[in-house]
C-alpha cells in the first residue's frame, strides 16, 4: 500500500496567497489600464478608484467577502457547541471542588491579565494611528457603509445609562440573541447557564443532552476545518482588494507595528507566567522552562493546545513534578477555557482594526472588551484557526467593523503559532500553581520509554 503523500502546510498555503494578492494588486496598479481612473457610486456619492480597484472589487473581493461571512456563520454554534461542552465537562468539580474552583478562577484570572496587557501596549504603541488621515478613509469606503453604522452604535452607547451593558448581559429571546453576532455576550451568559443546569441535573437525563452538544461540537470543528481549507484564497482575495484600494506604505508600517504589539503582550505574558510560577512553587524559571520547552515547541508547529495536550500532560507530570491527580485534571481543562494568548491578540487585534478605521474606544467599550474575550476563550476550540473566528465575536461587540479582519489577516499564522505556545505555557504554570496549592507537586519522575518493560508478562 502506497503512503499518502503529504500536501503543503495549510499556514504555508496562507502566507503564499498573501504573498500572491499583494504581487497581483501590486502587478496590476503598474500598468496603464490599472492605474487609469474611473468613477462608481457607492451609497449615492460619487466616488473616484482605479479600473484595478474596480476589477478587484467586482472580481476579486467578494470570495473574500464570502470566507469572512463563513467565520461569521460559524461563530454563534461554535460558541454554543464549545462553551455548552466545556461547562458540562466541569462535572467533576463536585469531587474535586477545592481544585476546580481554584483551577477555573486562576485561569480566568490569567485571562483578565492577559487580555488586559493587551489593551495597555495596543494603547501605549498605538500600532493603527500611523496610519494616514486619506488612507483610513478609504478604509472605512472600502467597507462599503459597514463601518459607519458600527461607529454610529458606539456613539449611541455613549448615552446608555450605567447599567445599561450589565442589563443587556441577559437576552430575552434566545433566538433572537443568537441570529445577530452583535448580541454574542448574551449567547455566551446563555450558553453558561445552559452547561450550569447540564451539572446540576441528574446524569440520566443531561446524557443524552451532553451527548448531543458533544456531537454538534465535533461538527462545528470540522467545519471550522473545512473553511480554512478556502483560507488561501479568502486571505488572496482580501490582501489584494486591500492593496488597491489603500495602496500605501504607512498601512504595512502599521502593520508592522500591530505585529509588533501582540509578540511584546505574548512575552510579557511568559514572563508573567515564569514570576508567577517561582513566586508560589519556588521553582527556578530554568526548571519550569526546561520542563516544558518540548510542549512549546510542539504547540508552536502544530498551533493546537488540543494536539498538543498529551505532551503537555506527560511533562507537567513526570518533568516538573506535579501529581497525576492534578494534571488530568486541570490541562484538559486549560486546553478548553485557559487561551491567554489568543485572548491577548484578539485585544491587540480589536482596538487595533478601530484605531485603523478612526474610531476612539471609550474605557466603558474596552470593558467590555476584556469581559467578551475573556468568556469567548472559555469556547474558543483549542484548534488552529479558531482564534480567528473568536475575534469577530469581539469585533462584533464592541462595534468594531468586520471587514478589517482583512488587515491583520495576512500575519496571523505566525501569531497563531506563537500565541499557541502562551496558551500551553499558561495551562503548565497554573497546573504548578494549583499544584503547590492542594499539595500536591514533588520532585520530577521521568520515565523512559522502556522502564515498564520487565513488569509486563510476555
Amino acid at each position: 500500500m502506497s503512503k499518502k503523500k503529504k500536501g503543503v502546510a495549510l499556514h504555508w498555503k496562507i502566507l503564499i496567497g498573501m504573498a500572491v494578492g499583494v504581487i497581483f494588486s501590486l502587478v496590476l496598479l503598474s500598468t496603464s489600464w490599472g492605474a487609469s481612473m474611473t468613477s462608481i457610486t457607492v451609497d449615492g456619492k460619487e466616488v473616484d478608484i482605479t479600473r484595478a480597484g474596480l476589477f478587484v472589487r467586482n472580481w476579486i473581493k467578494p470570495f473574500g467577502n464570502m470566507f469572512i461571512n463563513a467565520l461569521k456563520l460559524i461563530a454563534v454554534p461554535l460558541i454554543l457547541a464549545s462553551l455548552i461542552k466545556g461547562v458540562s465537562d466541569l462535572k467533576d468539580i463536585s469531587k474535586l471542588s477545592k481544585m476546580g474552583l481554584r483551577t477555573i478562577l486562576t485561569y480566568l484570572g490569567t485571562t483578565v491579565i492577559a487580555v488586559c496587557i493587551g489593551l495597555t501596549i495596543v494603547n501605549i504603541i498605538q500600532p493603527g494611528k500611523s496610519i494616514d488621515e486619506e488612507t483610513r478613509t478609504n478604509l472605512v469606503e472600502s467597507s462599503m457603509g459597514d463601518a459607519q453604522k458600527n461607529i454610529d452604535n458606539a456613539a449611541k452607547q455613549k448615552e446608555n445609562g450605567p447599567l445599561q451593558a450589565l442589563e443587556d448581559l441577559i437576552p430575552d429571546n434566545i433566538f433572537f440573541a443568537a441570529s445577530d453576532n452583535g448580541n454574542m455576550l448574551q449567547v455566551i451568559v446563555f450558553a453558561i447557564f445552559f452547561g450550569i443546569g447540564l451539572i446540576l441535573i441528574p446524569e440520566s437525563s443531561s446524557k443524552p443532552v451532553k451527548a448531543f452538544f458533544d456531537g454538534f461540537n465535533e461538527v462545528i470543528l470540522k467545519l471550522i476545518d473545512l473553511i480554512m481549507l478556502a483560507a488561501p484564497y479568502g486571505v488572496f482575495a482580501l490582501l489584494a482588494s486591500l492593496v488597491v484600494e489603500s495602496p500605501s506604505k504607512d498601512l504595512f508600517v502599521a502593520l508592522l507595528w500591530y505585529a509588533v504589539s501582540v509578540v511584546l503582550g505574548l512575552l510579557i505574558m511568559i514572563i508573567f507566567y515564569v514570576t508567577l510560577v517561582s513566586l508560589i512553587t519556588k521553582k527556578s524559571p530554568r526548571f519550569f522552562l526546561n520542563g516544558i520547552s518540548p510542549a512549546q515547541l510542539l504547540a508552536f508547529s502544530t498551533s493546537s493546545s488540543a494536539a498538543t495536550l498529551p505532551v503537555t500532560m506527560e511533562r507537567v507530570e513526570e518533568h516538573l513534578g506535579v501529581s497525576k491527580e492534578v494534571t488530568s485534571f486541570v490541562l484538559p481543562i486549560g486546553a478548553t477555557i485557559n487561551m491567554d494568548g489568543t485572548s491577548l491578540y484578539q485585544a491587540v487585534a480589536a482596538i487595533f482594526i478601530a484605531q485603523a478605521f478612526g474610531m476612539d474606544l471609550d474605557f466603558g467599550t474596552q470593558l467590555g472588551i476584556i469581559a467578551t474575550a475573556t468568556l469567548a476563550s472559555i469556547g474558543s476550540a483549542a484548534v488552529p484557526g479558531a482564534g480567528m473566528v473568536m475575534l469577530v465575536i469581539v469585533l462584533a461587540q464592541a462595534g468594531i467593523p468586520e471587514a478589517g479582519l482583512a488587515l491583520i489577516f495576512a500575519i496571523d499564522r505566525p501569531l497563531d503559532m506563537l500565541r499557541t505556545t502562551v496558551n500551553v505555557t499558561g495551562d503548565a504554570a497554573v497546573s504548578m500553581i494549583v499544584g503547590k496549592s492542594v499539595g500536591k507537586v514533588g520532585e520530577p519522575n521521568v520515565l523512559d520509554w522502556d522502564d515498564e518493560y520487565p513488569k509486563r508478562k510476555l
